[in-house]
């Protein structure tokens, strides 16, 4: 019972475990889930986007980054910033609008929300009276023009939203300067247009849904121009000298109308209907926009032939006889045109076109010929195809870098050699410490290299695997590719492509030796490929190699997808990792597990059926070892197949209620029940009193092997230890299954003078059944001083000491519900943990992670980080399974987010908050990706334009950072304020410092507190896959500090399941 007992309070170990851990969220990579409206500022070069779970987020320079988050959990409508000022206006779809604003605070900036404001309209009015429709800041920076469903046009007074009655332009008020025959006309309605006068600050448009455009005088109070056109309204461009109209209308035409002496138009000075004749659809928005050097460009959204294209998500460009229609693969939100900032400018001069998209953002360079993409720093779309797997690797060599780099590099160009265009602020993060990659696989068959050493997670090259395989569609066909006389003259734009030519193609395990350069990946139909770095373009054959791993066995028969048919004959490959061989498991079935040992030269795949190994320098395969139970039979019918037994599944769970029900009555002891159930419970008073249990600590039901997948291969692992006796230590692989059994196999690798000639033989040496037979989710051996064994060929580069040999080795075994630790080579139980707090614990990743010190610079220790089925993070002590803190980090509900989990190597880690968005956390005082940025006033700004090509370019003033194009050399920006954005009192700002256990901040504000949705879940309302959390950051990138183990840590507040 000793054992049981809880540990004593240590003081000085509490103050260590404070400068080793600290849990922060810090960025979130990707795209914005759900977005639904866009903003701009042209004096700041700051891009605003608003999504429909009620997010703002803020894109600068690369690493200048902000994110707020409104207390409703309403859709964003629009974002409008205040001209000149570091303020900005958003519009939900309650008809709220909000006041942000870019405070310095310690010298850094940060997004603050200071007002809200709801217009009212008179008592007993119509909702649709007040209900806004656009919005217009006026150039002064301190009125709101709103217009309205009604057709009345509102004035609001910035900062402290006082409405100006006295300034109403009611439809009323408009219609008696009209003359008589526009009166006659139904000619109001909503308002769908406000602009102000390029030049004149007092008149401004409004137009009008039926037709009707007027210019407004707004110190007369009266109509100076009015337009009547015969085609509903869409939207509005004034010409920047104020002296031409283009309207755009539901019938796909745009018309021009002259701003003259005539007060009347009757009829538009031009009028054009680019895709015409037939039926259009309509066009939603459009510019007018000149030039110095000839025509001007028009720039319109939509207006595609309705029977042909009426489906496509179309912006076009035309100039000078020159037309594109951009074709994008989701639904077009909104656009705006990078022109000339400064207002006194005699020519808008566009320069670049940004468009943002359901799924992604793209920016079009409209000053190089043939207008191409240019490549954004970030906002990444991370689910261009949808994302299977991923995995990271820390602390890249630099020539593998560079190699990696120089091959993405050669797949980029089609974009355009403009800088980023969208450069306000300046990031004051260091340089990140290390080159780190996070590879991410796809459904179609794709492995995407992101640097991840920074804020900005920027793809530095993309590895295609469908070449090596027969699909429907050849690699080399491109199916964009269109005539010169095609019309319209569509374009694909964008990276966006969800569909998958075969789902058999998907990634989904990835093992790369960053010392090597050997990649091993592994798909959904039993392939696994192993692949080299070459810098150079080749033309091979991938050399096929089937792994039986039923061996021949009767009675089995594979009800799911069929294999992949290999291509053959020699395949080109492009500079980059070129696969040089294709072991295909037989069954097809998903590949489960993988590792790869470049020192060795081997690779280790594992499926539901068994587990081999392969020697991919002689190409032949070691051994293959099944593990399929007789009962398992699901494990024969594959996850693409359609034909499942209900009846079985029905049988198997009827078993289970049968078993635990006469497991039950067994343990049950004889005697009258009152009598047995009052000495239970006195027993258990007098336990209680004697002794203090450990919370951690339960019994764990034993599972049974008749349970389906039990023979599912889940871990994988090569060690160099002691396996047959305390003397000589040998290579040896480990796996561990879904029915808690652990097969240990003793390799003999030849030495290097013979390792082509002599095969590696493999004999199976040890196998642990565990007793409750819990799936086996981590092996790992620890050396003589306790310290997890270095990763293959680390210790030849002379990055990390020998493994003690002198010593006895341990093996960790961590399955579902418990750890356990066992003496090598008698594999006899040394000590165990049993991580099972709250009912329904499991484990589901478990990684080891260096932890440093943020005190002393030279010490650190080495533990596991473990993430449970109910989204808590833990860390245990390695070797004695001590744990350390617990975090509450990922919502339960969550089951995408928590699958998804990646850790480091040096405490952070990655989760899918949605299909297209990375959350980046922080388990580390010392390692800590936090973003930090500072965004000056306007009058610093300096409005030129980005440079084409290599050229130096403009100069940028001090509150612009240009983009250099590399992540690892300072472009890791500033995320500050992301934590408490929207969780703060209106008009107050959130405090500086971390919220402590110890109490309040010592400058006494009040911490954000968390906030629960109407139904008592802290969720995110509209199904969005964001968090509102409550850490705060200081300047000095301090959070909040560990707890006591058995408490809960009240942080973390929503996510939404992806």
């Amino acid at each position: 019972m000793r054992r049981f007992l809880r540990p004593g309070h240590d003081p000085a170990r509490e103050r260590l475990k404070r400068d080793l851990f600290q849990f922060n969220k810090t960025v979130e990579h990707g795209f914005p889930h759900q977005p639904s409206a866009l903003g701009y500022s042209p004096s700041l070069r700051i891009l605003a986007i608003g999504t429909r779970s009620g997010a703002v987020k803020l894109y600068g320079a690369p690493g200048v980054e902000f994110m707020g988050l409104h207390q409703e959990n309403n859709a964003v409508t629009q974002i409008h910033f205040l001209p000149g000022q570091c303020q900005l206006v958003t519009l939900l779809d309650d008809n709220s609008l909000h006041l942000w604003s870019l405070k310095v605070k310690g010298g850094l900036s940060e997004l603050q929300e200071e007002e809200t404001y709801t217009l009212r309209g008179p008592p007993g009015a119509p909702p649709s009276a007040t209900q806004i429709t656009v919005v217009l800041p006026h150039s002064s920076g301190e009125l709101l023009y709103l217009g309205t469903e009604s057709g009345s046009v509102f004035v609001v007074q910035l900062p402290s939203f006082r409405t100006l009655d006295s300034h109403t332009v009611s439809s009323d008020a408009v219609l008696q300067w009209l003359p008589e025959e526009a009166r006659n006309r139904r000619v109001f309605e909503m308002v769908e247009a406000l602009q102000e006068h390029p030049r004149d600050p007092t008149q401004i448009l409004i137009g009008y849904s039926r037709g009707l455009v007027v210019i407004w005088d707004l110190q007369g109070s009266r109509v100076l121009y009015h337009f009547l056109c015969s085609q509903q309204l869409e939207n509005v461009s004034w010409q920047r000298d104020g002296r031409l109209i283009v309207t755009c209308h539901s019938d796909g035409s745009h018309c021009q109308w002259p701003v003259s002496g005539e007060a009347k138009q009757s009829e538009p000075l031009r009028s054009c209907m680019p895709y015409g004749p037939f039926p259009c659809k309509a066009i939603t928005k459009i510019f007018w926009l000149t030039t110095r050097q000839g025509l001007p460009f028009t720039i319109f959204q939509g207006g595609m032939p309705r029977a042909s294209y009426g489906d496509r998500h179309c912006i076009s460009v035309v100039r000078d006889g020159q037309q594109t229609a951009f074709d994008f693969t989701s639904r077009v939100i909104d656009f705006t045109v990078l022109t000339e900032a400064d207002p006194a400018a005699a020519f808008d001069d566009p320069y670049a076109l940004v468009v943002l998209a359901e799924e992604e953002l793209v920016v079009i360079d409209l000053r190089t010929d043939g207008w191409p993409p240019v490549q954004p720093p970030y906002l990444a779309s991370l689910h261009c195809s949808a994302i299977t797997c991923s995995h990271h690797v820390s602390n890249i060599p630099l020539k593998l870098w560079e190699r990696i780099m120089a091959a993405g590099s050669r797949q980029k160009a089609h974009f355009s050699g403009m800088d980023w265009p969208i450069d306000g602020g300046t990031s004051l993060a260091p340089p990140p410490p290390q080159r780190d990659l996070l590879l991410t696989g796809h459904e179609d068959g794709t492995v995407r290299f992101w640097d991840a050493s920074g804020v900005c997670l920027r793809l530095l090259y993309k590895l295609s695997t469908v070449r090596v395989f027969l699909t429907d569609t050849d690699p080399s066909e491109s199916l964009n590719v269109q005539g010169e006389d095609e019309w319209p003259p569509l374009r694909k734009v964008g990276s966006f492509d969800p569909y998958s030519d075969d789902p058999r193609l998907g990634i989904q395990k990835i093992f790369l030796c960053k010392y090597s350069g050997y990649l091993a990946v592994a798909g959904t139909a039993g392939q696994v490929l192993v692949l080299e770095l070459n810098d150079e373009a080749a033309e091979h054959a991938v050399e096929q190699v089937e792994a039986d791993l039923l061996q021949d066995q009767e009675g089995y028969r594979w009800k799911g997808h069929e294999r992949l048919a290999a291509r053959p004959g020699p395949v080109r490959f492009e500079p980059g990792f070129q696969p040089f061989v294709l072991v295909q498991c037989q069954p097809p079935a998903v590949v489960t597990s993988l590792a790869l040992h470049s020192e060795w030269r081997l690779v280790a795949f594992g499926t539901s059926h068994g587990f081999g190994l392969f020697d991919h320098q002689q190409r032949r395969q070691v051994f293959v070892k099944c593990t399929l139970h007789p009962s398992d039979q699901l494990a024969l019918e594959g996850p693409l197949s359609r034909v499942k037994s209900l009846k079985k599944s029905l049988r198997q769970s009827f078993r289970r209620m049968r078993r635990s029900g006469v497991s039950n009555r067994k343990r049950r002891p004889a005697g009258p029940p009152g009598e047995m159930q009052a000495a239970s419970a006195k027993a258990e008073r007098t336990g209680l009193q004697n002794m203090e249990l450990a919370p951690v600590q339960r019994k764990i039901e034993a599972r049974s092997a008749e349970d389906s997948f039990t023979g599912f291969v889940r871990t994988l692992y090569f060690a160099d230890t002691y396996l047959r006796d305390s003397s000589r230590h040998c290579p040896s692989l480990w796996a561990g299954t879904n029915g808690g059994t652990v097969y240990a196999f003793s390799l003999r690798v030849p030495p290097a003078e013979r390792r082509t000639e002599e095969p590696v033989r493999a004999e199976q040496a040890k196998e642990i059944q565990l007793m409750h037979r819990a799936p086996v989710v981590g092996i790992l051996v620890l050396d003589g001083r306790s310290v997890p064994l270095p990763e293959p060929l680390e210790v030849a580069h002379d990055l990390s000491k020998s493994p003690d040999m002198q010593g006895s080795h341990q093996l960790l075994v961590v399955s579902e519900e418990q750890f356990k630790v066992f003496t090598l080579p008698k594999v006899s139980a040394k000590l165990k943990l049993k991580l099972t707090a709250l009912e329904g614990s499991r484990v589901r990743r478990v990684g080891v992670a260096h932890f440093g010190s943020s005190r002393a610079e030279d010490y650190g220790e080495h533990h596991l980080a473990v993430l449970t089925n109910l989204g808590d993070i833990q860390v245990v002590s390695l070797p004695l399974l001590k744990p350390q803190v617990r975090y509450s980090c990922i919502r339960r509900e969550d089951v995408s987010g928590i699958a998804s989990c990646v850790f480091t190597k040096y405490g952070q880690g990655f989760y899918l908050i949605s299909p297209s968005e990375f959350e980046r956390f922080s388990l580390s005082t010392k390692w800590l990706v936090e973003p930090r940025c500072l965004v000056n006033s306007v009058k610093t700004q300096n409005h030129s334009r980005p440079s084409n090509g290599n050229g130096a370019g403009p100069e940028r003033g001090p509150g612009q950072a240009r983009n250099t194009g590399s992540q690892s050399q300072g472009a890791a920006g500033s995320h500050l304020g992301q934590e408490r954005a929207g969780q703060r009192a209106r008009g107050r700002p959130a405090s500086p410092l971390p919220f402590r256990e110890e109490g309040w901040p010592s400058d006494g504000a009040r911490p954000a507190q968390r906030r629960e949705s109407p139904k008592g879940n802290p969720e995110r309302a509209g199904g969005g896959a964001r968090e509102l959390r409550q850490l705060a950051f200081s300047p000095s990138g301090h959070g909040v500090q560990p707890e006591q183990w058995g408490s809960r840590m009240n942080s973390t507040g929503v996510q939404a399941a992806s």
